[in-house]
């Protein structure tokens, strides 16, 4: 990928979203919490929404209102480490290496934390195909904005298949990533920011060898 020619991808100022916009995602992200928690403890499939709803203190027909299954329900929280990612790319400086810039915000603090209960999310993906759906879904959306980010840094277009190919390479390593730390940290609760720098450094190194075929 080539140097960019600000540190910023976008120079240009975020709009922040309306109190009401706010109110929404927060609620959603209560909702997601609360979903992650019983499907957790018991089940996606003995989970039913109208226990969802209760555990968030609203009424089923405000639950689907935000969401149109059960299982949609947790995207906020599979989309938050996302947006954190993307955003983080923001900040990237124009004569670092990707690799490198993740490794650094990694072991600087500057990455947010997995929650436990996200990184259990990330596991059931791997069993419950309705929540494999919404968790690919969510890695789906990211690419636009993934392209837009390279696309700005490059002076590319974000249409040009190279920049295209970058963003769908980064964003299946950022994935694998996540999921590879997610496992370890079902074996090891006490994995942390060492166990996440060592995926992220695996996953973007491979990304960036190439096929070796």
């Amino acid at each position: 990928m080539g140097n960019a020619t600000s540190g910023k991808a976008n120079d240009e100022p975020t709009a922040r979203p309306s109190l009401n916009n706010r109110r929404k995602a927060a609620l959603r992200l209560e909702i997601a919490r609360h979903a992650v928690d019983l499907f957790t403890a018991q089940g996606v499939a003995t989970t039913k929404g109208e226990q969802i709803a209760h555990a968030a203190g609203i009424s089923t027909r405000t639950l689907w209102r935000h969401f149109p299954t059960k299982e949609s329900c947790v995207r906020p929280l599979l989309a938050a480490g996302l947006e954190a990612a993307t955003e983080q790319l923001r900040d990237w400086p124009p004569n670092v290496g990707l690799l490198s810039f993740f490794v650094n915000s990694c072991e600087s603090g500057t990455l947010p934390q997995a929650e436990p209960a996200v990184l259990n999310l990330i596991r059931m993906t791997h069993t419950e195909p309705a929540l494999r759906v919404v968790w690919l879904q969510a890695h789906d959306d990211a690419l636009p904005v993934l392209c837009r980010l390279l696309a700005d840094r490059s002076g590319l277009s974000s249409d040009n298949l190279r920049i295209k190919v970058h963003a769908a390479t980064l964003n299946g390593a950022l994935r694998a990533a996540a999921e590879d730390f997610a496992q370890r940290y079902a074996t090891d609760n006490s994995a942390g920011t060492e166990e996440l720098t060592a995926c992220l450094h695996t996953a973007l190194h491979t990304a960036t060898e190439g096929l070796p075929y």
